[in-house]
């Protein structure tokens, strides 16, 4: 196998050139420069992952005053004077404006002797840190880069241990055993600083958590933009795996289902164990609830028992499998996790059997979290780039693309300091596009809700519950809102706080609208009055509203004039998982390189030949021993087989 060595970024020597760094560009960009083809990433941006970065509080801090300030970016340089007669140019989009609507309601009080400047905890975003080094993305943004191979291990051989124990199942450093002699790198030393020390579960003082607090300790939160889990037997698990792209993450197992009915939240067994364990079904229920799931694994053996009712939605194939309307319940929202009016059958079984197989692989539940937020996946494949070759540069931002008019194809790009750079193959995100570019591109809108709260949605024994929740909808044809609860063992909080992410398709103008009403009914808005009672349902502490623009599933043939050999990524999409982001990846990788395999798995470092390499460098041959020289003795024979052994190293 031979694999070229790829010097530093050369404006006219790049293969293949991309504008954001998000999941899917990351995706293919990693599995290029796997494939031997040299990999220029450019973002307009300071930190990486676009969509799907995860930030810091006073990182998120910035982030929200970019967008509330709405101001544009600085002049740029003149690229017309550098567009010749035969070419034309595609101009790019100056600002991004894929976020709409950005709210933020503080709930918790600031202690009135402990002041703390909001300006300050925002300059220290470091995301303006990271852009210093930016041939390896990864370190700057403190990615765990250990020896892994204890999770290589378990991600590689997943069907070893079905049976696991109640609780957490991490697959990172806990691997570990708890060893205190475990080699740590510098980044993971970094991130050990940042494991949570908070105030004890049981302090008088655990529910009066200030917003002074929150910025003081804004490092110990890792919040996404996109809140997403992974499937244990999902793409992204089998990619990750595949091209061994797992040694740079780690992640813990989702521990509790949970759904909500009548007010109510609960836990939903899903699992043979759950089912038998549970105290809120009667035996005929935990029956009929297993005889179900086992026909769900295999129901494709079985037409005659759905064949009738394909055209039905599943909620009403339910009712006519003599499911309760607790077990219906359930089934629909937590385990299926699909629409109660536009979901048939076929599609509603078929959810349900991925929910099925991905149960027991790694946990109790069908779901991995990685730690550090879901913002460690586009820079996990960055890495992977930047190792066979690929260069970075972010906070350059690209004026236009430049295209030959004989060919109609992209030939270069001009980036904002005026530099023309030359390219075979350019792919962009839907978000780079201009107004012009996307005149018939109708978008859909996603609304997101972060918040921060002081407690679980659901009290149990251990505080450090990974949760997901599905809240029906209110109205008949809205859609239902995903709930992930985030406690601080993921990495994504401080102690003594959870962090929530809530999802759906926009629906009303804002996502406020479409998800306070959402917000209301699991948590209560902190107030200091009411320290000394005890409420029932979780406090608010602070949160964070705005609309995302879903991109996904529009045809390339929607956007004007783009060349054939312009590639369009979409955004993050409002699905639970990752999945239509490898597909697509997957996809733009075979048009760019057909005949290559995508991102398979890395050479071992004894099987590496390097161009140019053939002629291996020779090995002079041993010198006399030094008593020989001095006594002018040896064996004539022994001589000569030291000459003999001299002259095949020289050849070899």
């Amino acid at each position: 196998m031979s694999l070229r060595q790829h010097s530093y970024f050369s404006p006219f020597a790049s293969v293949l050139e991309e504008e954001v760094v998000s999941l899917p560009e990351s995706i293919v960009a990693a599995a290029c420069s796997r494939s031997g083809q040299s990999v220029l990433h450019v973002d307009s941006r300071s930190y990486y992952g676009g969509n799907w970065a995860s930030f810091s509080f006073s990182g998120l801090l910035s982030w929200i005053k970019e967008y509330q300030e709405k101001r544009d970016k600085e002049e740029w340089a003149a690229w017309q004077e550098l567009i010749l007669e035969t070419e034309e140019a595609i101009a790019l989009r100056k600002k991004d404006q894929t976020i709409q609507h950005v709210e933020v309601i503080c709930y918790a009080s600031q202690d009135a002797d402990e002041h703390v400047e909001e300006l300050g905890a925002v300059q220290k975003n470091p995301a303006s840190v990271m852009s210093a080094s930016s041939n390896d993305p990864l370190d700057s943004m403190g990615t765990a880069c250990s020896d892994t191979s204890e999770l290589t291990a378990q991600l590689s051989e997943p069907d070893t241990a079905q049976e696991v124990p109640d609780g957490d199942v991490p697959l990172g450093k806990e691997s570990c055993g708890g060893d205190a002699e475990c080699s740590q790198s510098p980044l993971e030393q970094e991130k050990a600083e940042n494991v949570p020390v908070g105030e004890d579960v049981d302090s008088p003082r655990k529910n009066r958590i200030t917003y002074s607090q929150i910025v003081k300790e804004g490092r110990r939160f890792n919040i996404d933009l996109t809140s997403k889990l992974l499937y244990s037997r999902g793409l992204l698990i089998d990619l990750l795996i595949k091209s061994n792209v797992s040694r740079y993450a780690e992640f813990k197992s989702v521990t509790r289902i949970l759904g909500y009915r009548e007010g109510n939240v609960l836990q939903v067994p899903c699992s043979r164990a759950d089912v038998f364990n549970s105290k809120k079904l009667t035996m005929l229920e935990k029956r009929m609830l297993m005889k179900f799931l086992t026909f769900c694994l295999d129901y494709e053996q079985h037409p005659d028992d759905y064949k009738a009712y394909e055209e039905c939605t599943f909620s009403e194939y339910l009712k006519t499998q003599k499911l309760t309307p607790n077990l219906r319940h359930f089934v629909l929202h937590s385990i299926a996790m699909v629409s109660e009016t536009s979901t048939n059958t076929l599609d509603g079984l078929r959810e349900t059997r991925n929910f099925l197989q991905c149960l027991g692989r790694y946990g109790n539940t069908p779901f991995l979290f990685p730690l550090y937020g879901q913002g460690e996946m586009p820079q996990c494949f960055c890495r992977m780039c930047a190792v066979f070759g690929g260069t970075y540069c972010l906070n350059h931002a690209i004026q236009c693309l430049v295209v030959d008019k004989g060919s109609g194809k992209c030939k270069a790009i001009i980036d904002h300091c005026g530099q023309r750079i030359s390219a075979k193959h350019f792919i962009v995100e839907d978000s780079c596009l201009s107004e012009q570019t996307c005149s018939n591109v109708t978008y859909r809108q996603i609304s997101r809700a972060v918040l921060i709260t002081d407690r679980s949605v659901l009290k149990a024994d251990s505080d450090q519950q990974i949760s997901v929740l599905t809240v029906p909808p209110e109205e008949p044809g809205s859609a239902a809102v995903p709930v992930i609860e985030l406690c601080f063992s993921t990495m994504t909080c401080m102690k003594g706080t959870y962090l929530v992410h809530l999802t759906c398709p926009s629906s009303k103008k804002t996502a406020r609208e479409d998800l306070e009403s959402v917000v209301r009914k699991l948590f209560t808005p902190y107030d200091e009055a009411e320290l000394e009672n005890e409420v029932e349902k979780p406090k608010i502490l602070w949160a964070l509203y705005f609309n995302m623009r879903d991109s996904s599933g529009i045809n390339k043939d929607s956007y004007n004039d783009l060349p054939s050999n312009v590639y369009v990524c979409s955004g993050p999409d409002c699905f639970l998982g990752s999945e239509l982001a490898v597909k697509q990846a997957e996809e733009l990788f075979q048009f760019i390189l057909p005949n290559e395999e995508f991102c398979p798995p890395p050479p071992n470092p004894e099987d590496i030949v390097f161009d140019g390499d053939g002629v291996q460098p020779e090995v002079p041959a041993p010198k006399p021993d030094a008593t020989e020289k001095m006594t002018g003795q040896g064996d004539e024979e022994e001589k000569s087989a030291k000459e003999m052994t001299a002259r095949q190293e020289t050849e070899l």
